[in-house]
């Protein structure tokens, strides 16, 4: 059976089982996911985004069939079984072209679309929330976002009879409040979304799918987007309560599919395991999973100034803030407040916008000096335990190897560990 009908089907006999979605590009990330789901025998399931991985190239500069191609080759290097892959597509639609009128916009959604099923993924998650830019003014009208969405699925379904083998599409509807990725501030109370409102989407949504003649593909909607009442900031977290989420963990028992919650990233292995028994059973994390890689490299770094002259060192914290510095449209909107402010921010935020910058040349070139530092020697006990506790204790019981990559698959595994399965 599919994995994501086997957590749907779980879920319903009463049963907690979840899975984490890993939206990541970064190679040491999915090396790090991979590695461990070999390990333990376990499904994995990576996601790209619509402004990652487009007809486009998106940021990445992959379409999706590179992105494919480029998980795929990882996988196989690592001997992961291709059987245990999940590969999704996370807010298909026109997000990226939300400046454009409804016509073009759709249209280039649909390209969108086409391309990440003849690709291979099979969790598509459809998403018309937004509106373009001659829609009238006001909130976008549920029937509207409903019925785009399933002019989506109808292509969904045509490129997957093109394409002619593996698994039927499984798809995920609606969106969640938070921008996706992170909200710039949370200091206002977040929306948890209303049954009432979910109850009119959903309806809207089966009518605009009926009405296509997709029931084959609505019996296939494994997930639904919502807010479950929680966030992240650059400095602050806002934890899941599930007293706030009482009401849709109650509605979503009579429906036959599960919820996927975005933005799960740091919120705590307690707070993890009560949403997946809550019903929200796939959870979306990505930040998280660099940050704690930023981390990794950030410490490393510090061990390499106590062992090397200044002029050998990779000046690795430096040239990362350099290269965001000579372009910073992957943050400036997102960071506020003084020259100080910011700069703290570019290095330590939750919403780690330091992520779009690792594949840059220079700090490439940066790491690659960094790694090859640390390599002449045995990184030194005192030093580990000083700023990589948990990972010193692990190479003292021979859990781990003292070596750069070792450690920083081990810090990833840290947050990747936290989440049920």
């Amino acid at each position: 059976m599919n994995v994501l009908d086997e957590i749907v089907s779980t879920q319903e006999r009463g049963e907690s089982r979840g899975i984490a979605s890993i939206c990541s590009a970064h190679p040491a990330v999915l090396e790090a996911v991979l590695t461990q789901g070999k390990a333990s025998d376990s499904p994995v399931l990576i996601e790209a985004t619509c402004n990652q991985v487009n007809q486009f190239g998106g940021y990445t500069g992959m379409r999706p069939k590179d992105f494919v191609q480029f998980v795929s080759e990882l996988a196989e290097r690592l001997k992961f079984p291709c059987q245990n892959l999940i590969l999704g597509g996370d807010h298909l639609g026109p997000n990226p072209w939300q400046a454009e009128p409804a016509a073009l916009a759709m249209e280039k959604s649909k390209v969108l679309v086409q391309e990440y099923v003849q690709a291979g993924f099979t969790k598509i998650h459809l998403d018309a929330s937004m509106k373009l830019s001659d829609d009238p003014a006001g909130p976008l009208l549920v029937e509207v976002a409903a019925g785009r969405a399933a002019e989506l699925a109808a292509v969904a379904e045509a490129a997957f009879q093109q394409r002619g083998m593996g698994e039927a599409p499984r798809y995920v509807i609606g969106t969640e409040v938070p921008i996706a990725g992170g909200a710039q501030r949370v200091e206002e109370e977040l929306k948890v979304t209303a049954v009432s409102d979910l109850t009119e989407s959903l309806e809207k949504s089966r009518a605009a799918f009926v009405s296509r003649g997709l029931e084959s593909a609505w019996e296939r909607v494994v997930a639904v987007v919502v807010q479950p009442g929680m966030e992240y900031g650059d400095a602050s977290i806002h934890e899941y309560e599930r007293g706030a989420a009482a009401e849709l963990t109650h509605f979503i028992e009579g429906q036959p599919f599960v919820y996927e919650a975005h933005s799960t990233d740091y919120q705590t292995q307690f707070a993890l395991r009560q949403m997946v028994a809550d019903h929200f059973a796939i959870l979306k994390v990505g930040p998280a999973l660099t940050f704690a890689y930023r981390e990794a490299i950030f410490a490393l770094a510090q061990i390499e100034r106590e062992l090397f002259p200044a002029e050998e060192c990779s000046n690795l914290m430096a040239v990362l803030d350099g290269a965001m510095l000579s372009n910073p449209v992957h943050w400036q909107k997102y960071y506020h407040g003084d020259e100080t402010a910011q700069a703290f921010a570019r290095k330590y935020s939750f919403s780690d916008r330091s992520r779009y910058y690792w594949l840059v040349g220079a700090v490439q070139g940066s790491l690659a000096r960094l790694f090859s530092n640390l390599s002449q020697r045995a990184m030194p006990l005192t030093l580990l335990s000083q700023v990589l506790p948990k990972q010193y204790h692990k190479i003292r019981n021979g859990e781990i190897e003292n070596q750069p990559q070792a450690i920083i698959h081990d810090k990833i595994l840290e947050v990747v560990c936290s989440y049920p399965s």
